[in-house]
């Protein structure tokens, strides 16, 4: 208090956010050279960006706890833009891998039922993004399954059936989407490159999905400020007449 009493505290500053929401391929997003650290870096002193990635996880269970992840109040607190990018898990075999395994009908409704919840929280459509699983490599996931014991439990064409599924969605609830299943092997291109065992991206992928993914962000927050201002700009004699502002600058 006594710091407030001194210079004034100012009103509070609104720090706006990007709520990053997926599996692993969200939660590993953060590594060095990650797609979302790149994100992070770009946006750093306009947005905070928010890693909510689950390994393991698929729809069914992403549709349970978003409403933990985001609730309805102060509009001027609610994420800017959002990811959702699901699907690698809940197109996992059924008969190989039950527990991640989402039938494609249900996914199809999970999708749609958390860009909905979204919208009821005041996070409308035109905020929100949907990714589709990127494509898998058939051969490098069976020999990572096989070192895991495990028998290939995932195949690249049902993989495309998530995906196009989730565009599908986008286009019924209105939202932005980032297609990496098609984008990744366009033109019958090897995409072996951009995943680092078959399944999860390789550095080349991160690179591939932040160039991909920024546009659709940057449209989201291009109006946004840099917040508080440059160091030169500060008023030497009386810094606070420059740092207890609005923080647009």
């Amino acid at each position: 208090m006594a710091l407030c009493e001194a210079v004034g505290c100012g009103s509070s500053l609104l720090w706006p956010r990007v709520l990053l929401f997926g599996d692993s391929i969200t939660q590993f997003s953060f590594q060095q050279g990650g797609w979302g650290a790149s994100l992070a870096d770009k946006l750093v002193r306009k947005c905070d960006v928010l890693n909510r990635g689950f390994s393991g996880y698929n729809t069914r269970w992403a549709k349970i706890i978003l409403p933990r992840l985001i609730r309805k109040g102060n509009s001027l607190d609610n994420p800017v833009a959002v990811t959702i990018f699901f699907g690698a898990n809940d197109s996992a075999l059924k008969d190989e891998n039950p527990k991640q395994h989402v039938p494609l009908d249900e996914y199809v409704a999970n999708l749609k039922s958390m860009v909905q919840y979204l919208k009821s929280v005041d996070v409308p459509e035109n905020r929100v993004i949907l990714v589709t699983p990127p494509p898998l490599c058939d051969t490098a996931w069976e020999a990572e399954c096989v070192t895991q014991g495990y028998k290939l439990n995932r195949l690249n064409s049902v993989v495309g059936e998530y995906a196009n599924a989730c565009l599908q969605v986008a286009q019924d609830c209105g939202t932005d989407v980032l297609d990496l299943w098609t984008l990744m092997q366009k033109d019958s291109q090897d995409f072996s490159p951009y995943l680092s065992d078959g399944l999860h991206l390789s550095p080349k992928g991160n690179e591939f999905v932040f160039s991909h993914l920024w546009p659709l962000i940057e449209k989201k927050v291009s109006s946004l400020p840099l917040l508080l201002p440059y160091w030169r700009d500060v008023a030497e004699a009386k810094p606070e007449l420059s740092l207890l502002g609005d923080g647009d600058h």
